[in-house]
């Protein structure tokens, strides 16, 4: 692959992401049925196994808007390359810094079809998992918090 080609972009990326910034600064998860791809996957910090399929996903994201997407959260950094897009954020749960990765992957209709979450350090990890677990035992009751 060329430089010319690896950088060149995907026609949908710059749609999708500007799609996922508005519906992260929303906090509202009704977008996710257009921006996720049928087969998207998700690829947790938390759970082994990548969840496969729009329905896992947008547990998984819903669920990520409610426990990381308070006051505190901010995208600090964003690297674009073709299809790919890396959003370091920073956020503050129950008084731990939490700093993350989202790694993320568009078709050429700006839909997800790749999305990886990384996180630092131990605490915010831990503190993300508690509260992941709270928050998709909530959803799949009917009873967000």
């Amino acid at each position: 692959m060329t430089d010319e080609s690896h950088s060149a972009g995907n026609p949908g990326t710059a749609a999708g992401l500007a799609n996922w910034h508005d519906l992260v600064r929303s906090r509202n998860p009704l977008g996710l049925s257009d921006l996720l791809a049928d087969e998207v996957v998700f690829r947790s910090p938390i759970v082994h196994t990548p969840q496969v399929g729009r329905a896992r996903t947008t547990m998984y994201l819903t669920g990520a808007l409610h426990v990381l997407g308070n006051d505190d959260f901010t995208y600090v950094r964003e690297v674009v390359d073709g299809a790919n897009a890396v959003l370091e954020f920073t956020t503050t749960i129950d008084g731990i810094e939490v700093n993350g990765v989202d790694m993320i992957e568009f078709n050429d209709d700006g839909q997800i079809v790749d999305f990886k979450v990384m996180l630092r350090p131990m605490k915010g990890i831990q503190i993300v998992g508690q509260k992941m677990v709270e928050m998709l035992e909530a959803l799949k009751s009917g009873q967000p918090s």
